[in-house]
């Protein structure tokens, strides 16, 4: 394994998934290799069970990470949570959600490409992308939940699950 996406000696592109599977196995969470295109963990958060998913595509130099919730969305509430998923990705700078369709099931995936120009450092990089995914679906889980369950319009849930607290009790 290798701690940068450098080409070693050889010219050969070294798998970023190296470094999420030394992330992965650093942190103790549970993990699957799938080849060597993919890696699978089971992460436990504050709302529900993550299931992150890393690919690399090595013709085009991307690493992509998809952050799956443990919740799928009825049928009958599509339409209201379509509506949610693009006014709470005008919220986010880096990444997005959206529902994987043949599952119903709601994640938030990002992308890196990976070049001369921009080689990442291993495995900061790669902890940066599960940081970043686990803490917007920490925070927008509850908006989901107040659209499928609550009855809430998007606006209500948002309003609802953003309100922060001021002071001391």
């Amino acid at each position: 394994m290798s701690a940068s996406l450098a080409s070693n000696s050889d010219g050969l592109i070294i798998n970023p998934l190296d470094n999420v599977e030394m992330l992965f196995g650093e942190n103790g969470w549970p993990y699957e290799r799938v080849g060597s295109e993919e890696i699978c963990a089971t992460i436990t958060g504050q709302w529900c069970e993550y299931h992150l998913r890393f690919f690399w595509r090595e013709e085009g130099r991307i690493l992509q990470m998809a952050c799956m919730f443990d919740l799928k969305v009825p049928e009958s509430k599509q339409p209201a949570i379509y509506e949610t998923l693009s006014r709470i990705n005008e919220r986010v700078w880096l990444g997005h959600f959206e529902t994987w369709s043949e599952e119903g099931v709601l994640m938030f995936r990002q992308a890196m490409m990976m070049n001369a120009l921009n080689e990442p450092t291993g495995l900061s990089v790669c902890s940066e992308l599960v940081e970043t995914a686990l803490k917007e679906c920490e925070r927008f889980y509850p908006v989901f939940q107040f659209v499928m369950w609550a009855n809430k319009t998007p606006i209500e849930a948002i309003d609802a699950a953003m309100l922060e607290t001021f002071g001391e009790a």
